[in-house]
């Protein structure tokens, strides 16, 4: 797709979601991104600011099943995944599905969950199928996951265990909105204005057809070399406990190539590596006790890492 028409898809993309959702354009960015680069999102921040809206209006732009499930404590794994249910008119067991065989689905406050539940996500997210009384069964192409979690410090929430944490290709937060967008919320609800309906931009096929061009996207072997630093050094300095494994190199790479096809080049540059270390790293990393106690955060430690790494000059990272 040429330069032109990438942006011009990417913006009423983007347009359709802002029918619904009030700023947020960097994380939104970052959620079509990882959608491009086939992984799934966690968004995660306090209640009310606006994740399960950001979701849904997402959805909308797709031409796909959506299916939303809220997380409670007694959620249990088939009310996720269906089971076996037995017909007295035939004598027979038959298959209910659960919502998550669906291509979009929206998963709120996954760590209210119990860990038993949330992991039934595992097999779905990490290979697109589920095991029910012992049949494995497919799920629909595309299968994007958004879920939301609240902060740790919230009442009721379970932290999710690294193996789960480690099938989100992103996390993203949101935060608070700016004084004019806040402004801009309260004037639509003051009113009573019903904001227009997300029409939707992408179908399966065309969303298919521009992972495969994300894929393409190249990588000079200086800016691969310079991606490896950057995931090495979260493994050789002491500020980490636990560094990025491969599956977070791979994620960086499919991300910053989905980053550069968003902005219209074939190749990726320096920038868009930058832009994906946080959300790929910052909830796969985790900081020693020592850095912790200081204040540090797993999202400041990376950035000062990102200081201390050479750029590869503008020469070596052009076709």
């Amino acid at each position: 797709m040429p330069e032109q028409q990438a942006k011009e898809f990417i913006s009423r993309m983007m347009t359709e979601i802002h029918k619904q959702v009030i700023g947020q354009q960097q994380p939104l960015q970052m959620i079509v991104a990882a959608l491009l680069a086939e992984g799934h999102v966690l968004l995660e921040d306090v209640p009310g600011t606006g994740k399960t809206t950001l979701a849904k209006a997402l959805s909308q732009t797709f031409q796909a099943d959506f299916h939303r499930v809220q997380a409670t404590p007694d959620l249990l794994p088939q009310d996720l995944l269906g089971g076996m249910i037995y017909r007295p008119q035939t004598g027979e067991f038959e298959l209910r599905k659960g919502p998550i065989f669906t291509q979009f689905l929206l998963f709120d406050e996954i760590n209210r969950s119990t860990p038993r539940t949330a992991s039934a996500l595992l097999e779905a997210m990490a290979e697109g199928q589920v095991s029910i009384d012992g049949s494995t069964l497919t799920l629909p192409k595309p299968f994007f996951v958004i879920a939301t979690q609240n902060p740790l410090e919230s009442q009721g929430v379970f932290p999710l265990p690294e193996a789960q944490l480690d099938r989100f290709l992103v996390k993203v937060k949101l935060g608070y909105p700016t004084l004019e967008e806040e402004r801009q919320i309260l004037q639509r609800f003051r009113t009573g204005t019903q904001p227009e309906q997300p029409q939707p931009v992408i179908t399966p096929e065309l969303l298919a057809g521009i992972r495969q061009q994300c894929k393409k996207v190249l990588l000079t072997p200086d800016v691969q070399n310079y991606l490896l630093h950057i995931v090495r050094a979260t493994r050789e300095e002491q500020t980490f406990l636990i560094g990025a494994s491969p599956r977070a190199a791979l994620s960086l790479m499919a991300l910053s190539q989905s980053l550069a096809w968003m902005d219209g080049r074939d190749f990726v540059i320096p920038d868009d590596i930058k832009h994906s270390v946080v959300p790929v790293f910052a909830h796969r990393v985790v900081l020693t006790p020592d850095r912790r106690a200081r204040g540090e955060t797993e999202e400041s430690a990376l950035l000062e890492l990102l200081e201390r790494i050479t750029v590869p000059s503008e020469l070596a990272i052009t076709p």
